[in-house]
């Protein structure tokens, strides 16, 4: 049975070259690096045994991702796939994704990045009493812990300006949930949401565009969207444009209402970008990899540098908005 110690004598290398070869390669030449490697295969030699690892560096390798949405939901969100690629490039961990609703006590996890929920979340309480490293992406923004985000309410509003700009007076809009309870249709309080997100993006468009309506959808979908676009016409039957929170929601009203309605998204997700949709380009991939960057100094007791990161986002002018 091939070991470590056994390659090493072979190449003529220490245990913690080998070990280095798997764990740690930017220590070693490409050549020596290769070279061990050969003859690990050739062996029949997988590697150091992770169990074993974890057992020496007492780390699990492993980050908790907290979700506000069950996984299938978030998989079907376009912006919360982009985030977590961006996050699994963290070097030597793996993710392991703690949906709304599961056992935070029950993963072993060597951090914790909290993703997009409501400040009274409980899963936000249980991971901050882990006691472990932890970094909250989008929010909630007001937590006394390592923070990435957006200025959502700053990021929105050249889209508004877009629709003021080409003479929308009448303007709707459109916002995926805002609420932690399930709720579908018209907010006259936006203040009273507690998902802090989307109800900046409207307090955003709200600051450019006057008090104007707006409606909400629990699920952020092409389907859920067209379904409130409709609401809100039935409730506004002379509205010129909708703006829609998100690029998905926004794909939905064209989808549904493109040849009548001028649209606007916000979050630049590729199919969005393909459309041509006007909308606002927030960097969800580089979020995941900032909170990544953050957490893995925390968790190797470095320097994270600024505790509150704050990415700028890109206005897209697309071609779907058209002047009235």
């Amino acid at each position: 049975m091939p070991s470590l110690a056994s390659i090493a004598a072979e190449v003529g290398v220490s245990r913690t070259t080998v070990s280095n070869a798997y764990n740690n390669p930017e220590q070693l030449s490409k050549a020596l690096r290769e070279r061990i490697l050969a003859v690990a295969k050739a062996r029949g030699y997988a590697g150091p045994d992770p169990m074993a690892r974890s057992l020496r560096t007492q780390k699990t390798g492993a980050i908790g991702v907290v979700l506000t949405e069950a996984l299938n939901f978030a998989f079907e969100d376009k912006a919360s796939v982009d985030f977590l690629a961006g996050l699994s490039d963290i070097r030597d961990y793996s993710l392991t994704l703690i949906p709304d609703g599961a056992s935070m006590h029950a993963a072993i996890v060597d951090g914790i990045v909290v993703y997009s929920v409501p400040s009274e979340d409980p899963q936000l309480a249980d991971a901050q009493a882990r006691g472990l490293p932890l970094v909250v992406c989008d929010q909630p923004k007001d937590v006394e812990v390592p923070f990435v985000g957006i200025d959502d309410r700053k990021a929105i509003k050249p889209a508004a300006e877009a629709l003021v700009r080409a003479g929308h007076r009448r303007v709707g809009i459109l916002t995926k949930r805002m609420f932690s309870e399930p709720y579908n249709g018209e907010v006259e309080d936006v203040s009273s949401a507690d998902l802090v997100v989307q109800r900046e993006r409207v307090l955003g468009a709200q600051e450019v565009l006057g008090e104007v309506p707006v409606v909400t959808r629990h699920l952020n979908d092409p389907d859920s969207a067209a379904d409130g676009a409709r609401e809100l016409l039935g409730l506004y039957p002379d509205l010129t444009a909708v703006l829609c929170t998100t690029d998905s929601m926004a794909l939905g009203v064209l989808e549904a209402f493109g040849e009548t309605l001028s649209v606007t998204g916000f979050d630049g997700i590729e199919e969005a970008r393909l459309r041509g949709l006007t909308t606002v380009l927030q960097p969800n991939r580089r979020k995941g990899e900032a909170a990544g960057v953050m957490l893995r100094s925390l968790i190797d007791g470095r320097p994270t540098g600024p505790e509150r990161i704050i990415l700028d986002t890109d206005f897209v002018p697309g071609s779907t908005v058209f002047e009235v």
